[in-house]
């Protein structure tokens, strides 16, 4: 996934440094921190114990990403309920509990950690789209926006151009078959955290006092390959959200 670095040239860029391309640069990672930090240890072990190149099953993958606020617990579960699906989020129950532990942590390590909960997440993906069609919860496509949003300083026109290989897909990552991005109005959104009252994550907090930043991860979104974001407004009703979302799922995936 990086390319190789010219003799003399100053090396990867720091978003491509601070977002591991495989699940052995994560391992790299995890172990060179394992020894101040426990629960890092204990994520490596999890990630050990995970078949590489996940094969997913007979049923559908669908993942939902967006920004807090934009509906995805909601939708999820009523897609859940709709297809008598299996509902996973990222990061997966096992290690969500060491969250606060990684957030606190310089951007690599705490990269890693959520990086290495897709490789987790992608175990349990493989398992259970087996049995039935797999709801998600954010994969990896909201770590790599959240992280290019970071590492990047300024307006959507200073982030890595389109093609940019920070917006592929990881080579050795269980891929879904669609990939819904959910928006809406930004005022809205601003209105519905509110009406929660839920304590905010530090990003979440930047989302809300930094316009630039959440323009950033909105436009990483937009700007993924393989597979793409399909854009949803989940401005509407729940009903119509739902709807539209059903019919995107009947074209875009066999059942």
């Amino acid at each position: 996934m990086l390319r190789r670095c010219a003799p003399g040239s100053p090396g990867p860029r720091p978003v491509v440094r601070a977002l591991p391309p495989s699940a052995s640069a994560l391992r790299q990672r995890l172990r060179q921190c394992a020894e101040r930090i426990p629960e890092a240890e204990a994520v490596l072990d999890l990630l050990e114990k995970c078949p590489e190149h996940q094969k997913k099953g007979g049923f559908p993958v669908i993942v939902f990403e967006g920004l807090d606020a934009t509906g995805k617990t909601t939708v999820t579960q009523a897609v859940k309920d709709t297809l008598n699906g299996v509902l996973l989020r990222s990061p997966p129950a096992c290690i969500s509990q060491w969250r606060a532990v990684f957030d606190d942590e310089p951007t690599p390590i705490k990269r890693a950690f959520y990086a290495a909960g897709n490789y987790i997440l992608a175990s349990e993906i493989a398992r259970a789209s087996t049995q039935a069609p797999v709801i998600i919860d954010r994969y990896w496509h909201s770590t790599a926006a959240y992280t290019i949003a970071t590492e990047t300083s300024g307006k959507v026109q200073d982030l890595p151009p389109a093609q940019d290989e920070v917006y592929q897909w990881p080579e050795d990552l269980l891929k879904p078959d669609l990939v819904l991005l959910l928006t809406v109005d930004p005022d809205e959104r601003v209105r519905r955290l509110q009406h929660r009252g839920l304590e905010k994550t530090k990003e979440e907090a930047e989302l809300e006092a930094n316009s630039l930043f959440r323009q950033r991860v909105e436009e990483s979104y937009r700007r993924m390959v393989n597979p793409a974001c399909q854009e949803v407004d989940a401005s509407p009703s729940k009903e119509e959200v739902l709807k539209t979302v059903l019919q995107l799922i009947k074209k875009h995936c066999a059942f």
